[in-house]
């Protein structure tokens, strides 16, 4: 018979290089996003319509499908997004809160592997918080602006497109 009372046998494993590197993935991916929303536009202004923390925000609530763990992704990475950009604070936090928490939900019944269907959340998501961001303009700051639907399905769309390839790109790391 085996003594199992062996240290190096019974000791539990330690963090993995892969476990230690997604780690560093969920942290470094939504920096990047919010440095590439705050910085990319001034250089190219033709990618405005880009809203990549909230792509990453859909990402990694839809793979954890963990609303808690969403929910507080979601709030940081708004919080961090409204700290860097001229926006009050807060605003960007509500509408990212909601959208963790509402693709957690979600990712916990849908099979996020199929193109497709990250193509309709990216998209249905997108729309979901341009709209709720407008709702909450008006709410909470009082300020009266048109909600331009057509510009959102269609920066919408084009926010979808990008997201199928980032989320392949996010699988890999």
């Amino acid at each position: 018979m085996a003594d199992i009372s062996d240290p190096f046998l019974s000791a539990a494993p330690g963090p993995t290089f892969r476990s230690r590197l997604r780690v560093l993935v969920i942290l470094l991916a939504p920096l990047a996003a919010i440095l590439f929303q705050v910085y990319v536009p001034l250089f190219f202004p033709f990618l405005a319509y880009l809203e990549m923390p909230l792509l990453v925000t859909v990402y990694f609530s839809l793979a954890w499908s963990h609303p808690v763990r969403a929910t507080i992704y979601g709030a940081g990475i708004g919080l961090t997004q409204d700290s860097l950009s001229e926006n009050p604070l807060g605003m960007f936090g509500i509408t990212k809160t909601l959208v963790g928490y509402l693709a957690a939900s979600i990712g916990q019944r849908l099979d996020m592997d199929n193109a497709f269907i990250r193509f309709s959340m990216a998209f249905l998501f997108f729309f979901f918080h341009q709209f709720f961001y407008w709702v909450l303009s008006g709410a909470l700051l009082g300020l009266q602006t048109e909600f331009d639907a057509a510009r959102t399905v269609l920066s919408g769309a084009l926010n979808a497109a990008v997201a199928v390839p980032l989320f392949r790109i996010l699988d890999k790391l």
